[in-house]
């Protein structure tokens, strides 16, 4: 039984990988054939994209996932930063997630946890504007296939 598995990336892409970042110049096509942390460079948020709370969380985790030499530096963030977020938050969808996102921290799935912060962006959006929330169980179904590494 293998892990292995391939991506595709187009001329100028950006993968992040165990920290690493790789620009391909061509079409490529790249099998991991052991296990890897990596980002696709639509799943990475700048510091300049950090506008809201959620955001900002998810900047936090994903470097934890793309920096591990500023891992404890980063985990300290990102508790105070649970801790504001369970205390601000009243939407049990919200507050569903991020202690979703909390236990897959914990047990160092973070790739996990930035899909799950990804999904409530939708739902953090609604809030913020006093909109009626899209429910999460709708927005996960979308991420449903998208590779988990």
């Amino acid at each position: 039984m293998s892990n292995s598995f391939q991506i595709s990336l187009r001329p100028g892409e950006r993968i992040y990988v165990n920290g690493a970042v790789i620009r391909v110049d061509r079409k490529v096509t790249m099998e991991f054939m052991n296990d890897v942390t990596f980002l696709l460079e639509n799943h990475i948020i700048f510091s300049e994209d950090t506008t809201t709370p959620l955001r900002q969380l998810y900047f936090v985790v994903q470097t934890l996932l793309i920096d591990p030499a500023s891992a404890h530096s980063s985990k300290l963030m990102f508790e105070e930063s649970m801790a504001l977020l369970t205390q601000s938050f009243k939407n049990p969808e919200i507050l569903a997630g991020l202690a979703a996102v909390y236990e897959l921290c914990g047990k160092n799935k973070l790739f996990e946890a930035l899909k799950m912060i990804r999904a409530l962006f939708p739902i953090e959006e609604a809030v913020l504007a006093k909109e009626p929330a899209p429910r999460l169980a709708t927005i996960l179904k979308e991420f449903e296939a998208e590779p988990c590494r």
